[in-house]
């Protein structure tokens, strides 16, 4: 008999189809061992020695998997293949007493025989399966010195600075090492479109008409033969001034450039990408994609989505490209296949890009009586993306016509589609415009000028997609993370999620302003981003895991202390809006908690009584029509819609609802 051990249970079955009866699988349920909840775990006087307790709901599972090992021929670790499935790996040995038996990588010799060992495999199917056990290794302590490295410093964050914060802000608060990094990016967005002051300027657009009779417009790009800047025009004044030169002006082709313009593919998805195009085309959280994607991938359906690579197999390259040439076209089909490079900062590059297992398995083929509308949605994105990466590109016709009048020039564009290529796939909006038929020195006639005004604008604020494309831009974070940076920082109230936008919580902004004052590596983008390299060089052998830990935690430590004695509580309480308290009839005041501003009893803490400010929207309740739509909380901190007259109205959305249509 032998055992495979997994991580998921629903990759059990899965893995059945493939394997024979000698085969006994068994999964771990995720990790079976952690850091204890209750004290630090850390030793931090000897090397930061961790101390690791069992899971008390996976002790059954530890014991199940011991007792099934010790009559096992072989023992298989099939965890996931990045550094988390080979900690969870390794914590199941030492849980289940195999640790004897596993020699580390770099010390391994293929010819000893082993009762158990490491298999990894970025696709749940029977070739992938087979040739893993084939070439089963050792261990990797590199990678599992990285898990551990990361676990550590976390824990260290949190468990020294979040008691910080208790002491010097409010009970209830946490630090992360992370988390805390997208927390400032959110602040800093939020206080930069405060700060932001539009500025006034104009366009002016002439509608031009050539000799056959087409109308089409132009923009004014320049005078004197010098580029008009954005915010040259600054008035209305300014704008009519040049308007009344041009009124009287000869309009005349000065140049016309036709050319064809190829728009290759993009690469297939890596998780950043994978997540922020589920965003925006689906409306799904990073979270919710993820978990869609590990069904898939569980059913051997897709390939690994925890990477940030961009490379494909040479297997699944020529099966791509075998499909397009029959099913889509020869037309379609590259001479050559496409290769991409990825710019992603601090990218492993050791897995493939996300892709279906089997091209010719479209979304409505896809058999599993657990998969929902949503696992087809995601399955046909990821398979599109795929197939058009290796697909011919998409060419336009494009034309661009320069127009002198008087002193001034004008500018006028038009494309349009000449060849899909790989838009036929995977569509994509280029905006067509029809192409003006004009020669060199015609004459045009002007058919109207219009002025236009306008306003800069600030930076939108972070979505999800746009937060985690900056993380990833900064080297902040790894695939296997990013979902969980956007979770967390919404749970612990330090963020809003409205109307698809990131917008920060007053705690939020109290705890952002204390880590930037007084511990501003651990908030500081270039740091934290080293800091994941130092992981990565931990992962590749180049560092051992305790100096990565102790470069940071020695300085942390002193600071910390230096912290303790010279910051002051922050007094977040402010003036009271003098309603009386229900109860004792003392003034209530505003007070700042986990989740935003609330109103408590200045009795405390004789009298207990809190009661939520009712922030509202400037809607009125579309059920009732009486009461106001207000912002309301969930009991973990999720914000939500409902009425004012709760309960009498039961009326709730977690999205927030529309202003009513206006009759003409």
């Amino acid at each position: 008999m032998k055992l495979l051990i997994v991580e998921s249970p629903a990759k059990i079955y899965t893995l059945k189809k493939y394997l024979d009866d000698s085969f006994q699988i068994k999964a771990t349920l995720g990790h079976v061992r952690d850091l204890p909840k209750k004290e630090l775990g850390i030793d931090t006087e000897h090397n930061f020695e961790p101390k690791y307790v069992i899971t008390p709901s996976r002790r059954k599972t530890v014991k199940d998997i011991k007792e099934i090992a010790e009559q096992a021929e072989i023992v298989y670790l099939a965890t996931d293949l990045d550094r988390e499935g080979e900690a969870i790996s390794w914590h199941i040995m030492q849980a289940a007493g195999l640790q004897s038996q596993i020699s580390n990588l770099k010390s391994q010799n293929h010819k000893q025989k082993q009762k158990v060992y490491r298999i990894t495999f970025h696709e749940i199917t029977k070739s992938a399966i087979l040739d893993a056990l084939k070439n089963p290794r050792a261990l990797n302590m590199d990678l599992v010195d990285a898990q551990q490295a990361r676990r550590v410093l976390d824990r260290l964050v949190g468990y020294k600075l979040s008691p910080f914060l208790w002491r010097k802000v409010m009970k209830g608060l946490s630090a992360g090492r992370v988390q805390s990094v997208a927390v400032r990016l959110v602040v800093e967005r939020e206080e930069e479109i405060e700060k932001f002051k539009p500025d006034e300027y104009w366009e002016i657009l002439a509608s031009l008409k050539n000799k056959k009779d087409q109308e089409f417009p132009a923009k004014l790009v320049s005078k004197d033969s010098k580029t008009i800047d954005k915010l040259q025009i600054k008035s209305e004044k300014d704008a009519k001034e040049i308007e009344d030169e041009l009124e009287n002006e000869k309009y005349q082709v000065a140049g016309i450039v036709s050319e064809a313009v190829e728009k290759y593919s993009f690469p297939p998805y890596t998780t950043s990408t994978f997540q922020q195009d589920v965003t925006y085309k689906l409306g799904f959280s990073a979270k919710r994609a993820m978990r869609l994607a590990q069904d898939l991938y569980e059913a051997g359906k897709i390939t690994y989505m925890r990477t940030d690579s961009v490379n494909l197999a040479w297997i699944a390259i020529n099966s791509i490209r075998k499909y397009i040439g029959e099913q889509i076209g020869k037309d379609y089909l590259p001479e050559k296949p496409r290769g991409f490079k990825t710019k992603t900062k601090g990218a492993q590059e050791a897995h493939e890009a996300i892709r279906p297992t089997f091209v010719g398995t479209v979304h409505s083929d896809l058999k599993n009586k657990k998969f929902t509308e949503d696992h087809f949605k995601i399955y046909d994105l990821i398979w599109k993306r795929a197939v058009a990466s290796q697909m011919k590109p998409a060419i336009l016709d494009t034309q661009k016509i320069d127009i002198i009048a008087g002193k001034y020039g004008f500018s006028a564009s038009a494309q349009q589609i000449k060849f899909d290529g790989f838009t036929k796939v995977y569509p994509v909006k280029f905006g067509e415009q029809e192409m003006a038929e004009v020669e060199k020195d015609e004459i045009l006639t002007l058919q109207k000028l219009n002025k236009s005004q306008h306003f800069t604008k600030p930076s939108a604020r972070y979505n999800q997609a746009s937060l985690i494309k900056k993380l990833e831009e900064l080297g902040i974070g790894r695939p296997s993370t990013y979902a969980s940076i956007v979770d967390t920082i919404q749970q612990r109230g330090y963020v809003n999620f409205q109307n698809r936008y990131f917008m920060p919580t007053d705690t939020g902004r109290i705890v952002n302003k204390m880590l930037v004052d007084n511990f501003s590596n651990i908030v500081d983008y270039k740091f934290t981003a080293k800091m994941e390299n130092d992981l990565d060089d931990v992962a590749d052998g180049k560092l051992p895991w305790q100096k990565a830990v102790g470069d940071f935690y020695v300085p942390f430590e002193k600071n910390l202390k230096e912290k303790e004695e010279k910051v002051q509580k922050q007094e977040i309480e402010i003036e009271g809006d003098g309603e009386p308290c229900s109860k004792c009839g003392k003034p209530m005041a505003v007070k700042t908690g986990k989740f935003g501003k609330f109103l408590a009893c200045t009795g405390y803490p004789d009298c207990k009584t809190t009661k939520n400010i009712q922030q509202k929207i400037g809607i009125k309740c579309p059920d009732c029509k009486d009461g106001d739509v207000i912002e309301r909380r969930s009991k973990k901190g999720k914000m939500f819609y409902g009425c004012s007259r709760y309960p009498d109205c039961k009326f709730v959305s977690w999205t927030r609802p529309a202003p009513p249509k206006v009759e003409k």
